[in-house]
């Protein structure tokens, strides 16, 4: 079995929106455990998602470990507020690639302004601010797959 990370990643959204706690897939070549614990204090966000990929063939490769970077203070200690990914697909700051980006950091954004899209499934999303105020950070880069819930930008309110 090959492994089709775009249809694995789809899989890990459409589980974080359930209530399943535990998924197993297992083939010759492939395992796949998905374990997740849901606590009561985090109601306003969704419950995370650690997958254990175990590959039975011969060739396997273990991450490198990184050293985290310097902590900075966090926009939510600034009052900036996030505007999060409704869903799970690919994030994109332009319309089409020849075009500018919808929003630069520094630009001033209104709570129905288009400020990026989502690719889910082959469809194009636009994505709204709901929340005015000025782009202060774009966490996410151009093309990358987002998850149900990340952070795409903060803005400070006005």
């Amino acid at each position: 079995m090959s492994i089709n990370f775009n249809e694995l990643r789809e899989l890990l959204g459409a589980i974080a929106h359930t209530d399943i706690a535990e998924v197993s897939l297992k083939t010759d070549t492939f395992e796949l455990k998905v374990r997740r614990e849901v606590s009561a204090t985090t109601q306003a966000s969704p419950p995370s998602i650690a997958p254990e990929i175990v590959a039975t063939s011969a060739v396997s490769t273990a991450p490198t470990p990184t050293s985290p970077p310097e902590p900075a203070p966090s926009p939510a200690e600034k009052k900036w507020l996030a505007i999060t990914s409704p869903m799970v697909g690919t994030f994109y700051r332009a319309p089409a690639p020849d075009e500018p980006p919808f929003v630069e950091v520094g630009d001033r954004v209104g709570n129905t302004q288009t400020v990026c899209i989502i690719e889910a499934m082959k469809l194009m999303n636009e994505i709204e601010a709901e929340v005015s105020g000025e782009v202060m950070e774009i966490a996410v880069a151009n093309g990358e797959p987002v998850e149900y819930g990340q952070t795409l930008m903060w803005v400070n309110p006005s």
